[in-house]
């Protein structure tokens, strides 16, 4: 069987799926967790067949996908894969589309790495991983930024001087391989509202709104890096620019100290000083953890009523990822404080960036052959 083979990447993990190349239905998925200590693999098989849950020897990304690429030759069925398709975070202002990696391309991501210092390195570790260890078989990046490209000048600018703005210091917004999802989804399950104005709420340990219009991306919440908008579960969102300044001249912090605190230690972890996640802070008796979910549903309403302006009002509010799909408490918080912007469909739409990753890799295999 032809697969198409779709890694993301972390710091810690590396998660994958297996598609048949020609159906793209899901003939495995899993996650290589604990990469830097105790590396796990776990995986299922959908259509059937015995799970794997086992420890490995090797800790580090080649590790992680030799096991994956090792899963993929045992299986019974003579998997060959077709392509590998990467997750990659920022695709910066030149790449609008998935592209086929090259070494060019690779030493244009790689400068972008600055811009999202938790993700890029990483996504071009499971790139780099994949080229040395699968042999003639096609790297395809897909990008989180490109479904945001066609945004207009007043939504990409910063008000600042044009000497940075030529430099690249604009918004380009994330998230995009799932809002791309969720628009197909809208298209073919609630073809009215697609062709309406949409927020979609991408609430997970990374956060972000998008506001479609006819399933155009045209305003989000992230800005130039992956720290903008939304309180995240470990990221501060949307901060005073000054705060960042007064860290550093007033307190001492170095860059270093402070990209950690911003990145790291803030968010729902911050606020609580309990946990990042949202079911235990459900959980918990502690004021803080309270505190924490209400300032979350409370900034979630006010941007969601943020990309309402950019659409001229507002049709439907889809939740998805994690939080947006599994905390139904935290959803209702968030309508609750949306009543004002009268009638308006609510729904709830899985993620599956992977799914939308595949379909890009059959175009362009597709495009390849022709």
């Amino acid at each position: 069987m032809r697969v198409l083979l779709v890694l993301n990447s972390g710091s810690s993990s590396l998660k994958f799926q297996v598609f048949d190349a020609d159906t793209l239905a899901v003939v495995a998925t899993g996650k290589v967790a604990g990469i830097g200590g105790a590396a796990r693999l776990t995986a299922r098989f959908p259509a059937g067949g015995a799970s794997v849950d086992e420890l490995l020897a090797r800790h580090d990304h080649d590790g992680a996908l030799q096991a994956v690429l090792g899963l993929i030759d045992a299986h019974d069925d003579g998997w060959t894969p077709v392509a590998t398709m990467h997750r990659v975070v920022h695709g910066g202002p030149a790449f609008r589309a998935p592209v086929f990696v090259t070494p060019e391309v690779m030493a244009q991501l790689q400068a972008l790495a600055p811009l999202a210092p938790l993700h890029q390195p990483f996504n071009l570790a499971g790139i780099a991983a994949a080229d040395r260890l699968i042999a003639g078989v096609p790297d395809i990046a897909c990008f989180d930024t490109a479904f945001h490209a066609g945004h207009g000048e007043l939504q990409h600018t910063f008000a600042l001087e044009v000497g940075l703005r030529e430099r690249g210091v604009r918004r380009y917004g994330f998230h995009g391989l799932s809002y791309e999802w969720i628009a197909c989804r809208l298209a073919a399950e609630h073809p009215a509202l697609a062709a309406g104005r949409v927020v979609v709420a991408h609430l997970g340990n990374g956060a972000s709104l998008c506001a479609l219009q006819a399933g155009i991306s045209v305003d989000t919440t992230m800005g130039m890096t992956a720290l903008d908008g939304l309180p995240m579960g470990t990221r501060c969102g949307a901060l005073d620019a000054g705060a960042v300044t007064y860290m550093i001249r007033a307190l001492g912090m170095d860059v270093d100290e402070v990209e950690h605190a911003l990145y790291e230690r803030s968010g729902l972890q911050g606020l609580s000083g309990i946990s990042n996640d949202v079911q235990t802070l459900l959980a918990s008796e502690d004021p803080r953890a309270a505190f924490a979910l209400t300032y979350f549903a409370h900034k979630v309403a006010q941007q969601v009523a943020q990309m309402a302006v950019s659409l001229g009002g507002l049709d439907g509010l889809v939740f998805t990822a994690g939080i947006g799909e599994n905390a139904g408490s935290l959803r209702d918080a968030v309508l609750g404080r949306l009543e004002f912007l009268g009638s308006f469909e609510a729904l709830v739409i899985p993620a599956n960036e992977e799914r939308m990753m595949a379909v890009h890799a059959q175009r362009l295999l597709q495009t390849l052959a022709s």
